[in-house]
């Protein structure tokens, strides 16, 4: 795998790809890394925001399981 960042000079990019690549299917991101930024901020949810989506048992699962786990997590080793 081959990572890197550049700061482009004008709007064309040239590649050179290994020659161990040529015939093999490879993917090519581009995004600019304060877009990164931006997305991690809107990406941030607190428990509000799932209010009204599960059902009473299903919420009373979750709550059992995560106190279950919070137990074991909690207990002398």
């Amino acid at each position: 795998m081959i990572k890197t960042i550049v700061t482009p000079k004008n709007n064309k990019l040239q590649l050179s790809i290994p020659n161990s690549y040529i015939g093999k299917e490879i993917e090519v991101l581009l995004y600019s890394k304060d877009e990164l930024t931006e997305e991690k901020q809107a990406a941030k949810k607190s428990m509000a925001d799932f209010c009204g989506i599960l059902s009473e048992n299903d919420y009373q699962s979750l709550k059992d399981h995560t106190e279950q786990a919070r137990k074991e997590w909690n207990r002398a080793i």
